[in-house]
């Protein structure tokens, strides 16, 4: 009888040692996924930032060469207020999508004026700006494959039930194409 007793307390406490360590292995794996989306948020963060930073050069160069497109100018600066003033990522993908409609436009202006296409400023910071949109897109494509893997993982069992004990939310804050940035901005003169 007394064999048994202890047979039985080793196994409750090898099965206690074994949800435990499932529990502690998978709630410190969310930890660092949930980490991992901050880190790569902050490398889509740095990116927009440059680009942000590049814009003003872009306008003041555009504007030497075609000083009556006002509207368009407004825009981009309203446009890059909202995104160096966006905070949370849901705010800055809202802004980054308005931005890259009146860049577009900015970019289109080159069209009506041949001088500016053969001006070496402009050449070199739509150069730049080309380099700096990529860098996005590759930051943006990790950022997303770091939330699916957060989000995938939350939702397997076990590590739902893991994810719904420690409070672990769906993280919705996908980097996607806004509808408008799809077709190509239509300038008018």
């Amino acid at each position: 009888m007394k064999l048994i007793a202890i047979v039985v307390l080793v196994l409750v406490l090898l099965g206690g040692l074994i949800v435990f360590g499932t529990v502690k292995s998978t709630y410190n794996n969310l930890a660092t996924e949930r980490e991992a989306i901050n880190a790569q948020w902050a490398q889509v963060d740095v990116a927009l930032q440059r680009r942000a930073d590049l814009i003003p050069n872009l306008v003041e160069t555009v504007k030497g060469f075609a000083k009556h497109e006002e509207t368009v100018f407004k825009d981009i600066a309203d446009a890059r207020s909202a995104l160096l003033g966006a905070r949370s990522p849901q705010e800055k993908i809202a802004a980054n999508g308005r931005l890259d409609q009146t860049l577009g436009r900015l970019l289109l202006l080159q069209e009506n004026y041949p001088q500016l296409k053969s001006n070496e400023n402009f050449l070199r910071l739509q150069d730049e700006l080309a380099g700096t949109e990529n860098r996005i897109a590759v930051e943006r494509r990790k950022y997303n494959e770091a939330v699916q893997r957060y989000n995938t993982d939350i939702a397997l069992f076990p590590a739902n039930v893991i994810a719904g004990m420690f409070n672990f939310q769906h993280n919705d804050a996908y980097f996607k194409t806004e509808p408008g940035a799809r077709t190509v901005p239509k300038v008018q003169f």
